[in-house]
């Protein structure tokens, strides 16, 4: 599958398409726990393949597991049998930690089970785009460092925080080259904590190594989305800096000015509630809040309908076909 071709017909398609950055709901129909999933490539692959089965979208996505990376480097991981991974303690703390830092290889930690997954999802479902995902340097950077020391450091010790950055980075280049190479079309960089800091410092400190990401990989055949579901709408104009092709969401950002300050060219998906929403909401208001957003952006041509962020683990499957019904009928309506 070409993927420029993919992205030309999104912009030319008329109808809505929908590509809801989702696997968990496939992990429930397959039988298996978070944690099989989340450890296991084949089980991961199996969910994606089911989960693709039952609720089709115009592209499959891989988990949004923002702690792989961070173990590799030697992080500690919290697993539990239903609930995403979580980093706990910090791995680094000041500039003799982060010079002693070693770039990890692709052999360390799941990285190789999250390449499996994506290397079968990708030989099942060929007649759609695949995206593997990844977190991005400076939400990394953050898991590494302590996210709130990160804060401060960035205007006490920003020398420290930019060498973590790069030495963030340099892995992350050799992750997605990887990722690419297992056949997928794309990957999905979820870079929530630069959503915290300024558009100026967004670039300074995350754009500026994100692309360095997109100018290693993204070509006529693999594409880069940048998730950014901490952006409340100040830091737009930091992801679209960053090269993407691709730009996606979350639910804090109201989606039509999301849109407004998007290039027609690149491709903008959002921004269901994940939670609020598709979790915890009624069937009705699933439907009629997916509804309103399709609504309030007919018309945008570059724009996906999504869920803001990955859809979380116990979300009812009634609501996941409230959201696609909403899709249907508006598509029928045009």
């Amino acid at each position: 599958m070409q993927i420029n071709k993919w992205i030309s017909n999104c912009l030319e398609e008329k109808r809505r398409l929908v590509l809801p950055i989702m696997t968990h709901p496939g992990i429930e129909l397959c039988g298996k726990t978070v944690k099989d999933a989340v450890t296991e490539g084949t089980i991961q692959a199996q969910a994606i393949i089911r989960l693709n089965e039952v609720f089709p979208a115009d592209g499959v996505t891989t988990i949004m597991d923002l702690t792989v990376e961070a173990e590799a480097f030697g992080a500690e991981i919290i697993f539990l049998e239903n609930e995403v991974p979580s980093v706990t303690g910090r791995l680094v703390h000041d500039a003799a930690s982060i010079h002693e830092l070693i770039i990890p290889s692709l052999e360390t930690g799941r990285i190789s089970e999250y390449l499996l997954a994506e290397r079968l999802a990708v030989e099942s479902i060929q007649d759609k785009p695949v995206f593997g995902g990844c977190i991005g340097p400076f939400s990394l950077a953050g898991r590494l460092f302590d996210l709130s020391e990160i804060m401060m450091a960035l205007y006490t010790e920003p020398e420290i925080i930019t060498l973590l950055l790069d030495k963030c980075t340099a892995f992350l280049k050799s992750y997605c080259q990887a990722i690419k190479e297992t056949g997928v079309q794309g990957v999905i960089i979820a870079e929530p904590a630069a959503g915290l800091i300024s558009n100026d410092d967004c670039i300074r400190y995350s754009s500026f190594y994100v692309q360095q990401i997109v100018e290693a990989v993204q070509d006529e055949d693999f594409i880069v989305i940048l998730h950014n579901c901490g952006n409340a709408g100040h830091c737009t104009d930091a992801m679209v800096k960053s090269g993407a092709k691709g730009l996606h969401f979350g639910n804090k950002i109201d989606m039509v000015s999301a849109l407004n300050n998007t290039p027609k060219n690149i491709l903008a998906m959002g921004n269901i509630d994940p939670v609020g929403i598709f979790k915890q909401a009624t069937v009705q208001e699933v439907y009629d809040t997916s509804l309103e957003l399709l609504n309030k952006t007919s018309g945008r041509n570059n724009f996906i309908l999504s869920s803001g962020c990955d859809v979380p683990p116990g979300t009812p499957f009634e609501n996941i076909k409230a959201f696609y019904q909403a899709l249907t009928n508006y598509n029928a309506s045009k």
